[in-house]
């Protein structure tokens, strides 16, 4: 029962983000976004006029080639009325190019256009979320750049070594598309707690506690599950949970019992207890208060 209530706090504890940093940001985020609606149905349009002209100049290409083909049989039609007829052809068709000329080209300004205003709405509305968020998706680029090994061993130490060296936001990345390509493989426990380690060692507790709570609940069979224990403890004492944090140690002497995790919950656990017992201070002894300054002047 203990150890569902245990689980029962640990999954609870989910990921979140900042609120609203202002209604002036919130208007210019609206801003862009009507922009980019904007742009978006002028590029429609623009596709639109390109797609019904683009016919016509096939059609013209046709009307083309057959006036060459009767060339050869036109010798009772005059060599001038061919040649007004090929003539107005040739107009009718370049008229048309330049038609798709700057249907295309407007196209090209339509597209670079919502390119930044696209990319204008996302930074304004990650900015909204607060720097974590600008973070992670600039850590989401980084990741898109890397080459990632096709070994899942490989591909788990890429996101490990990554943490360890400090890139936790870009270890996330990784560390969330490995739980997405091989989301039942065994390692998954230990993808689930190099997660929670990287918002442990930000003091991001709760998403972190999310984490271990995972590992603990589905993938209590991981090598990781004992330290998963250690970490959730450290994390409800960050958050002054204390009674919570004791029943992670005694979870996990009680689960992993010759585990090295074991040992340090014990030792914990001891500390704790001498703490409790130890008595509270005594109260400092009343001072008496000094003798008004007219009772001295009398008694002299």
């Amino acid at each position: 029962m203990r150890r569902l209530a245990l689980l029962a706090l640990l999954a609870l504890s989910g990921c979140f983000y900042p609120a609203s940093r202002g209604k002036a940001l919130e208007a210019k985020v609206d801003k862009l976004s009507t922009d980019n609606t904007r742009v978006s149905q002028e590029l429609q349009q623009a596709r639109e006029q390109l797609a019904a002209t683009l016919p016509r100049i096939d059609e013209k290409l046709g009307e083309m080639t057959q006036a060459l083909d009767s060339l050869d049989k036109a010798s009772r039609r005059n060599d001038a009325d061919i040649g007004i007829q090929l003539q107005k052809t040739v107009e009718d068709l370049a008229q048309l190019r330049g038609q798709v000329e700057t249907y295309l080209y407007k196209i090209s300004e339509l597209e670079t256009v919502l390119g930044r205003l696209t990319t204008e709405a996302e930074r304004k509305q990650l900015a909204q979320q607060g720097a974590d968020a600008l973070k992670e998706a600039e850590a989401k680029k980084q990741a898109e750049a890397l080459n990632r090994p096709e070994d899942k061993k490989e591909f788990l130490a890429l996101a490990q070594q990554k943490a360890k060296a400090g890139e936790l936001p870009l270890a996330r990345q990784l560390y969330s598309e490995w739980m997405k390509k091989w989301a039942k493989d065994p390692l998954m426990g230990e993808a689930h707690f190099g997660m929670g380690e990287t918002y442990f060692t930000e003091s991001k507790c709760r998403e972190a506690l999310f984490e271990y709570g995972k590992v603990i609940q589905d993938f209590s069979k991981t090598p990781s599950a004992p330290e998963a224990y250690l970490r959730s403890s450290d994390c409800f004492a960050k958050l002054k949970m204390g009674e919570e944090s004791r029943l992670a140690l005694e979870e996990l002497v009680k689960a992993f019992p010759k585990s090295e995790a074991a040992k340090t919950a014990k030792t914990k656990l001891a500390e704790l207890d001498k703490a409790k017992k130890k008595p509270a201070p005594a109260p400092a002894p009343l001072k008496p208060a000094p003798a008004p300054a007219a009772q001295k002047k009398g008694t002299q």
